[in-house]
């Protein structure tokens, strides 16, 4: 396997655990919850690896997302 198919698949795993966690603390469903991270800038720099932010912990991701793009959670 090489580097390239590793490192997508740990995104594809960050994103997973991304959204999870925010389905578990905003209490609503996971594909809601899929729709709502793959619209946000956030989804953008983890898949392109901007600014290393796809080494972070996924909770700290997740409040962040929370506290930067709060309009995405508004309904």
């Amino acid at each position: 396997m090489g580097n390239e198919y590793i490192n997508s698949m740990y995104r594809q795993n960050l994103e997973n655990d991304i959204i999870c966690y925010l389905a578990e603390i905003c209490g609503r469903e996971i594909r809601e919850m899929a729709d709502v991270y793959f619209s946000s800038k956030l989804a953008v720099q983890v898949e392109q690896g901007i600014y290393g932010i796809d080494n972070m912990d996924y909770k700290y991701l997740a409040n962040d997302l929370l506290e930067n793009e709060p309009e995405l959670f508004a309904q």
